[in-house]
């Protein structure tokens, strides 16, 4: 079993912090086995952040894809991360970047890729990808399985 004594979230009352630079990603310790590193799957299909132009709600799915080294991210943590852009005016690149680049700083992953795919403002849905390089040999990597947006119908 893990010992996760040393997490401030998990397994107590937590509320999201004011701003994602507030925000406390936790990680805990993951063994890697012999053979083709494993994949860990994020999904938040309804993240929110602000548009830093006009104040307005920015809706998007969000699809988080990982080969943990030593690392992996807590759940917890990493929900009440991301609900932490929901007063976070920024525009869609960047809160998809930030996002990846976040979880890559705290678990320093053997890959990583981060899929944005944003909800239509002014007619044009925006979709964001960011990745650390190519996968790993041998890993089994699924679509990320959001079809393209194709309005109400």
């Amino acid at each position: 079993m893990t010992d996760t004594t040393d997490l401030s979230q998990l397994g107590r009352e937590s509320r999201p912090a004011a701003s994602p630079e507030e925000a406390v990603l936790e990680t805990v310790p993951y063994t890697r086995r012999e053979g083709p590193p494993a994949i860990v799957r994020f999904t938040c299909p309804e993240f929110t952040s602000l548009c830093p132009v006009t104040g307005q709600p920015d809706f998007a799915h969000i699809v988080i894809d990982y080969a943990p080294d030593a690392r992996l991210v807590e759940s917890k943590s990493l929900k009440l991360f991301l609900t932490s852009f929901r007063n976070h005016g920024a525009f869609h690149e960047d809160c998809t970047v930030m996002i990846a680049r976040r979880v890559v700083q705290a678990t320093k992953p053997l890959w990583l890729r981060i899929g944005g795919y944003w909800y239509p403002r002014g007619g044009i849905p925006i979709d964001v990808f960011w990745q650390t390089g190519p996968a790993p040999d041998g890993c089994f990597l699924p679509d990320q399985g959001v079809p393209p947006y194709r309005g109400r119908g």
